[in-house]
């Protein structure tokens, strides 16, 4: 039997992760670095985490970017394009079957008794990923105050942009003049030309594509820091969606497989339809697969310069101030009565004392939303 050639390796691979890999970006990786560290042998387990590092080093959607990388160390140039192609394209035919559904269904009782279990389940998988992912960045006292300054500016409404690159150029001057152990960030009233004002502007599709162009080249962490930037940008700024649909919208890309950015497949159907759906898509992952090419020549600088590494840890805790301040601002319509309460409750037990799966919890709750509406 003819071997495959390396370019159809990645192929195959990332096409079954991509319809098949649920979890979010922390599951992702285990995977990856599973089936192609231990089980096929590609490269060694430093190789993969020089890779994953890679990925913290620049914003978008680790675990695609980590994709994009291993299928560029494995099968060159083509296989960077592939590989983050097949990952990313079987989740969003999914997620866009999916809206086009929500929008022709959306108001019928079953379909609202659905998206009212889930949207508790979110809320808890959210603030849970919230807590395990704060226990990395949040390493020094200087940091947690610097957390504790973004969480106030961005529950006052200053623009998220400011907020990440103001407390991360404040961590690394610090960092660089003051020196490691002595970080100290003052949450000062932000300036009022400052702070994001609610404007409903026209919708239209080039605006779509720049608005998550802008998204996908400049959030750092987690894919639910996605959630902050989404509801800034698209409730706040332009008042395109509602806070109950951009919920709707993070509930499915929670509910399948595959990176969690093709929530913005989601909210571009919803919004415009399938051109929408297709400006969405192309605007928030493009930029992934830019910023992996160019960015191999400078991660090892970037490794080495301490002021480089004080701004990323500014910027890190920052985004998780971001995830925090948009959990607490979106509770209220995800939890708005007892059973509602007690199922995120009982997802937040479940995810912290046994570990559950986030892909069974929220089809539990999706069950349970239908079974009492009905």
């Amino acid at each position: 039997m003819k071997a495959r050639s390396p370019l159809a390796e990645v192929a195959l691979l990332f096409l079954r992760l991509g319809s098949t890999a649920f979890g979010g970006p922390a599951a992702h990786i285990a995977i990856m670095e599973d089936e192609v560290v231990r089980r096929r042998g590609w490269m060694k387990r430093e190789e993969f985490l020089d890779l994953l590092g890679a990925t913290n080093l620049i914003p978008g959607p680790n675990s695609t970017e980590l994709a994009i990388h291993i299928g560029r160390r494995r099968a060159g140039w083509a296989g960077l394009l592939v590989s983050g192609a097949c990952f990313i394209v079987p989740a969003t035919l999914m997620v866009w079957a999916l809206a086009w559904a929500y929008v022709r269904y959306g108001d019928i009782p079953e379909s609202e008794g659905l998206l009212y279990g889930v949207k508790p389940v979110v809320l808890a998988i959210v603030a849970e990923a919230l807590w395990v992912l704060g226990r990395t960045p949040l390493k020094s006292p200087g940091l947690v105050v610097a957390g504790l300054a973004a969480l106030g500016l961005a529950l006052a409404g200053v623009n998220e942009l400011i907020v990440l690159f103001g407390i991360g150029t404040a961590i690394a001057l610090l960092r660089r003049f003051t020196g490691a152990g002595r970080l100290f960030v003052a949450a000062l009233p932000p300036p009022l030309a400052l702070v994001s004002a609610a404007a409903v502007q026209p919708f239209h599709l080039p605006s779509l594509f720049l608005a998550f162009l802008k998204v996908g080249s400049v959030l750092f962490g987690s894919g639910y820091v996605l959630l902050a930037f989404l509801r800034a940008e698209l409730v706040v700024r332009l008042g395109w969606l509602s806070e109950a649909q951009l919920l709707d919208a993070i509930a499915i890309g929670q509910m399948t497989p595959g990176p969690l950015f093709t929530t913005a497949t989601f909210v571009g159907y919803v919004l415009g339809g399938h051109a929408g759906a297709l400006a969405a898509t192309l605007g928030i992952f493009l930029p992934a697969f830019f910023f992996v090419a160019v960015s191999g020549p400078v991660v090892p600088w970037l490794r080495r310069s301490a002021t480089a590494g004080a701004f990323l840890d500014g910027v890190n805790v920052a985004s998780l101030a971001l995830m925090a301040a948009v959990t607490v601002q979106l509770a209220g319509d995800a939890v708005h009565d007892v059973p509602s309460a007690v199922l995120a409750l009982a997802s937040v037990l479940l995810l912290v004392r046994f570990r559950i799966n986030s892909s069974w919890l929220v089809a539990t709750g999706a069950l349970l939303g239908v079974l009492f509406a009905g």
